[in-house]
């Protein structure tokens, strides 16, 4: 499967307090679970306005279809080519 970093326009998400991203976390699974195996949720960033979600999928159009199930918008999908961190600069 392919990584994504899904940006999800959501006002005011980073007010939600811990059971309200409980409920919509759920909300996520429950449309994950009618997907099945060709996506997955890793985890998510919250800010004041957004998230930046990570997901792995087999393409952009079931990621699309989450989104419409679930009712949360995927304003820009970015296909991740490749991830690099700290240890990418230490020689080998």
């Amino acid at each position: 499967m392919k990584r994504y970093l899904i940006e999800r326009d959501i006002p005011k998400v980073g007010s939600l307090n811990s059971g309200q991203l409980c409920d919509a976390a759920a909300t996520s699974n429950a449309a994950l679970a009618q997907l099945g195996p060709d996506i997955q949720w890793v985890h998510s960033y919250v800010t004041a306005d957004k998230t930046f979600c990570i997901y792995l999928a087999k393409d952009e159009a079931v990621i699309r279809r989450h989104a419409e199930i679930s009712g949360f918008p995927a304003t820009k999908i970015t296909e991740i080519s490749t991830i690099i961190d700290p240890s990418t600069g230490t020689p080998k």
